[in-house]
């Protein structure tokens, strides 16, 4: 009944772009700080994006000024726009939602979606 589901991912282009979208269902995203993390082969899982319940946003210095993360609460949805894509950015992305009043740490989330892979390649 509980589901945190990804879509969005592919393959694109270096320069290129992509918006991710993550479906909440069985439970809400409102009042939660709600993030994106990303987990390369034989990388560590690490932050992207948060954004709390009021829509403040942080990013990781790799990704400021590219990535864009927003929540539409009224459809229980997050997203991440994805502009001038590096292959670098290649990666398992997930989207992630923390408990009321938590933070914006890996440790800290709740819930979990599945991943969507993000293959940036000429």
């Amino acid at each position: 009944q509980l589901q945190f589901v990804e879509s969005g991912g592919g393959l694109v282009q270096p320069g290129g772009s992509l918006r991710l979208s993550c479906a909440a269902s069985g439970f809400t995203l409102n009042y939660r700080n709600i993030a994106w993390f990303r987990q390369a082969p034989g990388q560590e899982r690490e932050g992207v994006s948060c954004i709390s319940s009021r829509g403040v946003t942080n990013y990781a210095d790799s990704v400021k000024g590219r990535f864009t993360i927003s929540r539409d609460n009224a459809k229980n949805m997050l997203y991440l726009q994805m502009n001038s894509l590096k292959p670098e950015d290649t990666a398992v992305y997930y989207c992630a939602a923390a408990p009321r009043g938590s933070g914006c740490s890996s440790s800290g989330m709740t819930y979990w979606g599945k991943g969507t892979l993000v293959t940036v390649s000429s």
